[in-house]
């Protein structure tokens, strides 16, 4: 069964650091296309970071941009958001996203759970 573990998240002060990272497991990962999104409260689900299967491409939100980057690791079936000069609107729970083509030009996606990231003194 296809699954996405979210971990990592946690409180921090503003200009902190953070390092989330996303299993996965059920699929081919190296395949996959993944990404990561957020939601704060009252607010839409907005994309933060997408890579694709072989790393070479990345797109970020203009909010993340400079701050935040996306990595994967192959070989550990692992996708990471590095979280840099946290601010306080950062604050959301962050949501590990895969996109893959199963077959004949099916495309499946799959989301994970979450992971809280809060951002306060």
């Amino acid at each position: 069964q296809v699954q996405l573990v979210e971990s990592g998240g946690g409180l921090v002060q503003p200009g902190e650091s953070l390092r989330l990272s996303c299993a996965a497991s059920g699929f081919t990962f190296s395949t996959a296309s993944m990404s990561w999104y957020r939601q704060a409260p009252g607010k839409e689900r907005e994309l933060v970071a997408a890579i694709t299967s072989t790393g070479g491409r990345t797109n970020y939100a203009d909010s993340a941009k400079g701050r935040l980057t996306i990595s994967r690791d192959d070989a550990k079936n692992t996708v990471y958001l590095q979280m840099n000069s946290l601010k306080p609107e950062d604050t959301a729970v962050y949501y590990c996203k895969a996109v893959w083509e199963a077959w004949r030009q099916r495309w499946y996606s799959y989301w994970g759970q979450g992971t809280q990231v809060t951002v306060s003194s």
